[in-house]
């Protein structure tokens, strides 16, 4: 079933609920089936990374922050349209799913790595830098994310932040 007919079925099965949500009301790209909701997992994370410097006990925090896919993340969200945002994801193009996907492991490998260096007895200020290394990595992935979900850069073949690429510059640091 192509994306749109099952945004309609969705839709058409929720008006008969008193609580029908719309695409729109679930901010969910009608033209990608996409919902940027998605991209607030990624931004926790970058938040906890930018208040490593001023807060070092944020780290518990970032390391006890979990990966977590699209399904996942809808799945375990309070989100009112999760179920209409899983399905639509499930509908899109194999292609921008693909891209969104690709950028949503290479975040989460950064993440991973920046973890995993972080150890207990790491300098407050080493820590922070590594933080705030990571954080300028993501910054312009979730951006990509983003563009992606609402329509653009919908390819991801050719690019130069390739997961292992990403990873690679962040530990030189």
């Amino acid at each position: 079933m192509k994306y749109q007919d099952c945004a309609e079925a969705l839709q058409a099965d929720d008006s008969a609920d008193s609580g029908a949500v719309s695409l729109t009301d679930a901010n969910i790209n009608p033209a990608t089936g996409l919902a940027t909701d998605y991209l607030n997992h990624f931004n926790e994370a970058i938040m906890l990374l930018e208040m490593l410097s001023g807060c070092p006990d944020c780290r518990d925090d970032l390391l006890a922050w979990q990966p977590m896919s699209y399904r996942e993340h809808f799945a375990a969200s309070r989100f009112k349209g999760r179920a209409m945002a899983i399905a639509a994801y499930d509908a899109a193009d194999i292609d921008v799913r693909g891209s969104l996907d690709t950028l949503a492991g290479t975040m989460t490998a950064v993440l991973a790595a920046t973890r995993a260096a972080m150890s207990a007895n790491m300098p407050p200020e080493t820590a922070a830098a590594l933080a705030e290394r990571a954080a300028a990595l993501l910054k312009p992935l979730v951006a990509r994310a983003g563009a992606v979900i609402n329509g653009g850069a919908m390819t991801n073949s050719g690019d130069p932040q390739a997961p292992q690429a990403v990873v690679d510059a962040l530990m030189k640091r």
